[in-house]
């Protein structure tokens, strides 16, 4: 069944459909049946019948004249059903090509590997998301174009799940491209969380995402370009730390914490990001901090705020311990990984610090180091730090770090 939108024009409508049987090897290779839903027109073909086909030609049907009869006598009873005919045998005829094309084309193009299906569920899922935001689906023709066909030169740095390129529009306007591996399973499952998740979030401290991209097995978010590049650029660069002064720190701390309350209890969904760190923090040409990569977060319910999962994914050093050991997840976890976050940013130290000559010593350590070692706040970016805070105030906020000291400290 092909149908399109009473305000398309005929020959917009052609274009339509035929590009919806295009894209019928891409979403339903190999299946029964399926749908494809565009802004103006859609199509769908099953196995079996889906619709009353009697209903259907009763509504083609022209209406009796009024008192049961003809005007014309039976000369206008013949003009009824020839025009009744001309008008439906073409529809039939139009509907059965489309039919025996998208059934060609899906055989033609039918192959045994499992990472080029998309379920159909899963694409209605990103469809039914991209059509509640101001996002869009972009050509893959026109991403090729805007990043120099993903040159070197272009990628801007490589993530869990596959790379990120700038490029640049026919318009000007400047976007970040991720591009998916084409064979991860769990990129696929990436995807589907990014578009469900961010087309229905907006929050100035959340990445924007653009839209999305699904053909020829490339897999293909656009994201806003951020001039500023990730946080862990700056932040643990020696050369370029200093641009961040204490006043820039605290506004990034901030602006970080908004997008995390936004997620947890502000938007009307409760979002669980899982893997809040340094590199997946974006900045602006403001310096404005923007929480992205949104792979691994988790939907919760009204009724709900813990999960539990067999599968533990994220970034060790950033994982709470209950997490990280158990597979329980909430809020919490995520604060956890904000409070590590926080102490990086302040300290200017990756949350694993190699020195120079001896051992690692994770942030953690070196953090419950200074309390011992007070003589510790007098060396380095720790120093600048204590002159600006209340040294009690900011052994309190380490309290929750060691439990068993508590009554001790009281």
């Amino acid at each position: 069944m092909a149908q399109c939108t009473r305000n398309v024009a005929a020959d917009d409508c052609n274009r339509c459909l035929v590009g919806a049987v295009n894209y019928i090897p891409t979403c339903c290779d190999g299946k029964q049946g399926g749908r494809v839903i565009s802004w103006s027109c859609s199509i769908r073909f099953e196995v079996e019948p889906f619709y009353n086909a009697q209903a259907a030609e009763e509504a083609m049907s022209p209406a009796p004249a009024p008192g049961g009869g003809s005007v014309n006598g039976g000369a206008g009873s013949n003009h009824t059903v020839r025009t009744a005919l001309l008008v439906s045998i073409p529809v039939a005829v139009a509907l059965l090509v489309l039919l025996l094309v998208a059934v060609y084309l899906c055989r033609r193009n039918r192959k045994p590997h499992k990472h080029v299906q998309i379920a159909t569920a899963r694409h209605e899922d990103i469809d039914e998301g991209m059509r509640s935001s101001e996002s869009l689906l972009y050509d893959l023709s026109m991403l090729r174009a805007a990043t120099d066909n993903f040159s070197e030169e272009n990628k801007l740095g490589e993530g869990g799940f596959g790379p990120v390129y700038k490029g640049t529009l026919q318009n000007g306007q400047d976007i970040a491209v991720k591009r998916l591996s084409a064979t991860s399973q769990q990129g696929q499952v990436e995807m589907k969380n990014e578009v469900f998740l961010l087309a229905k979030l907006q929050h100035r401290n959340l990445v924007r995402l653009l839209g999305c991209c699904i053909e020829e097995h490339e897999r293909l978010l656009v994201y806003e370009f951020l001039t500023n590049n990730s946080l862990d650029k700056i932040l643990f660069d020696p050369a370029r730390q200093q641009e961040l002064g204490w006043g820039l720190r605290h506004k990034i701390i901030e602006g970080i914490g908004r997008g995390l309350l936004y997620l947890h209890e502000d938007s009307r969904l409760t979002i669980i990001h899982r893997d809040l760190k340094a590199s997946n923090i974006l900045l602006d040409g403001d310096m404005n901090p923007k929480i992205s990569d949104f792979g691994l977060a988790k939907l919760f319910n009204i009724e709900s705020s813990v999960g539990n999962t067999s599968h533990i994914a994220g970034t060790y050093g950033y994982m709470s311990p209950e997490y990280a050991l158990h597979g329980i997840f909430s809020a919490k976890s995520d604060v956890f990984s904000y409070g590590v976050l926080v102490l990086e940013i302040v300290t200017g130290r990756r949350n694993t610090y190699t020195h120079a000559s001896g051992p690692s010593e994770d942030l953690l350590t070196y953090v419950i180091n200074i309390r011992t070692d007070p003589s510790d706040c007098h060396h380095g970016s720790v120093r600048t730090l204590f002159q600006a805070l209340n040294p009690c105030r900011a052994w309190a906020g380490l309290e929750a770090l060691e439990p068993r000291e508590r009554s001790g400290a009281a």
